[in-house]
């Protein structure tokens, strides 16, 4: 079963929850499939899974993040000003898969899935939701 989440981004740089969403496939579509695998479209955007209840690690990561990768100073910037954006996307990645049990995410209780917009804000962003 295969099927998108769809969503707009407000920042440039922005971590956005999207556990409800991914919930809410796997509670209506989830009978019998074991793995939930997780994909976001776009170079310029990741999927991490992190902790969520203290949101100074959103801001964390974020601040890590331009440290490695800084805006202004790339290759790519001659062509569209957004070459940290790649950087960022690529060192956090596009998919995480998330096991299933009972129609529900084994996601511990510290754990969230967030999407990771790095080249925002956009109105719409996507994240292919593919249960296995």
């Amino acid at each position: 079963m295969r099927t998108t989440i769809t969503f707009r981004t407000t920042s440039r740089e922005e971590i956005v929850d999207i556990t409800a969403q991914v919930r809410d496939v796997v509670s209506a579509h989830g009978k019998g499939h074991e793995l939930c695998a997780l994909y976001a479209l776009g170079a310029t955007a990741a999927i991490m899974i992190q902790e969520n209840w203290d949101p100074n690690i959103q801001t964390d990561v974020l601040n890590c993040l331009r440290n490695i990768a800084p805006e202004g100073q790339w290759l790519h910037d001659r062509i569209d000003g957004n070459g940290d954006a790649h950087i960022k996307a690529g060192i956090i990645g596009p998919s995480e898969v998330v096991p299933i049990e009972s129609e529900r995410l084994l996601l511990s209780t510290w754990q969230n899935i967030f999407f990771c917009e790095f080249d925002g804000p956009r109105t719409s962003r996507k994240v292919i939701v593919t249960l296995i």
